[in-house]
């Protein structure tokens, strides 16, 4: 699924095209029902689902809220409510979740071009693992009266055997406080928050996601770089709704440089970083029988951190940073439309860009194809197809083929995975990656191609 730690950085396709990644998301047992108005007979018909269908529904109150990232609830973990645990805990207000994903990609191509670990270009150049583990946990506030109010605390920690994507960290991956007003009209969020989660939705089908790098490069927080942030949202109705955010801006050299200066994750600011501004407007209607699952959305990011200029690298820093995106997913067929409407064919592409004087990809396209549930032995199983090309900085090329470097201006991918849940909390994934170009900008004639064997699982608990 993203970022395990959103690994960005690199400017090596790992980067570019990393494991796809289980998070956790959709992939909860219990629905992930939408912010509906109280009163309204949508809400009343939802409440009563709810009782008759979702014998976890209590739980409800203690998933972090705000994000559009659905992390399950207990129904969809290993351990559920084993001895009660859960159940004592939420008397008192308090909720957990906490997963493990671990990642491996190894090229399969006769000529690989291996190397010492230590130079490294891409992902799967060398057998290349990586692990990242969470813990959520969140206090629930509307037992006080505080509209849907909650408190979330999460750490993380990650660790990886090529050293770019990650760094190895242990730290904050999250602190904030949430509340509606105005019957969820609005949606306050602050904090330490990893605006990945909270922008752009990257994850298809829950299990599988798009590259973040173009954005993550102009400056959005990730798990693994958490920054001091506050976001509103705004619902026009049940679906309409715009979604603005003022974030601490991760370092301008990149994740890879803010995790290094600032592993905890803790401090207020790094290097030459100002302040972004993200700004969403989108449309999102769950499925339900006879209406297909559909989410269309589309943002832009102004960023005032002070950045390299890579037309002219020896002039000073320069601010004016920015980045845009579109994306929308569709069901396009429900195979299960009165039992699990969700269940079916999708489709959907994203566009992302950036200026290419001071970002090093300025543009990324992708299309995908998948498909949850489709057969009835494995109902909760998702298949992805995706295809994505990214456009690197024409500066930056330039830059290199002046040197005399072998230099390309696109990297293209194509994935296809099969995604298992194999008993509650638990999912697997394999996977086929085939890479033009996998390392950014620069290439040699033993580096031009890449066809990754990718393993996944995630485990929750």
């Amino acid at each position: 699924m993203p970022t395990s730690s959103d690994a960005a950085t690199k400017l090596q396709i790992g980067v570019v095209n990393q494991p796809i990644r289980l998070h956790a998301s959709a992939l909860a047992s219990a629905p992930n029902l939408p912010l509906i108005k109280r009163g309204s007979a949508g809400w009343i018909a939802q409440t009563q689902t709810r009782k008759t269908i979702d014998p976890f529904a209590r739980f409800d109150a203690f998933r972090e809220k705000g994000i559009w990232l659905n992390i399950p609830g207990p129904a969809d973990t290993i351990d559920q409510d084993k001895d009660g645990v859960r159940s004592v805990l939420a008397e008192v207000g308090i909720g957990y979740i906490g997963w493990t994903h671990n990642t491996f990609a190894n090229n399969q191509l006769p000529n690989a071009a291996r190397s010492s670990i230590a130079n490294q270009l891409y992902m799967g150049q060398n057998p290349t693992f990586s692990t990242a583990n969470f813990v959520l946990v969140t206090y629930d506030l509307s037992r006080f009266g505080i509209p849907d109010g909650q408190i979330v605390v999460g750490a993380e920690q990650q660790y990886w055997t090529w050293k770019r994507p990650g760094p190895d960290r242990v730290g904050l991956n999250t602190f904030a406080y949430y509340q509606t007003f105005l019957d969820r009209k609005f949606e306050l969020k602050f904090g330490y928050l990893r605006n990945a989660n909270e922008f752009t939705g990257t994850l298809f089908g829950g299990i599988s996601g798009s590259n973040m790098f173009a954005l993550f490069q102009a400056g959005m927080s990730t798990n693994a770089a958490p920054t001091p942030a506050a976001t509103l949202k705004y619902n026009f109705d049940d679906h309409l709704y715009n979604k603005v955010s003022v974030q601490r801006s991760i370092s301008p050299d990149g994740p890879y440089a803010q995790i290094t200066e600032n592993p905890s994750g803790l401090n207020w600011s790094t290097a030459n970083a100002g302040i972004l501004f993200i700004d969403e407007l989108g449309y999102k209607s769950k499925a339900a029988p006879g209406v297909p699952d559909t989410w269309l959305r589309a943002g832009i990011g102004l960023n005032n951190s002070r950045y390299k200029n890579l037309a002219d690298p020896d002039q000073q820093r320069e601010s004016g940073n920015n980045f845009h995106y579109i994306a929308t997913d569709r069901q396009l067929w429900q195979s299960d439309v009165e039992g699990t409407p969700s269940r079916g064919i999708y489709g959907g592409f994203s566009i992302m860009g950036a200026p290419p004087d001071l970002n090093r990809i300025s543009q990324y396209y992708e299309l995908r194809l998948y498909a949850k549930g489709l057969f009835d032995s494995r109902p909760s199983d998702l298949i992805a197809l995706v295809a994505n090309n990214t456009t690197w900085s024409r500066f930056a090329v330039d830059a290199a083929l002046a040197k005399g470097q072998l230099a390309h201006r696109n990297t293209t991918a194509i994935t296809g995975t099969y995604t298992a849940h194999l008993a509650p909390g638990i999912y697997a994934s394999l996977g086929l990656s085939y890479i033009h170009n996998p390392i950014s900008v620069i290439h040699t004639h033993q580096t031009e191609h890449a066809l990754n064997l990718l393993v996944s699982t995630l485990i929750f608990f």
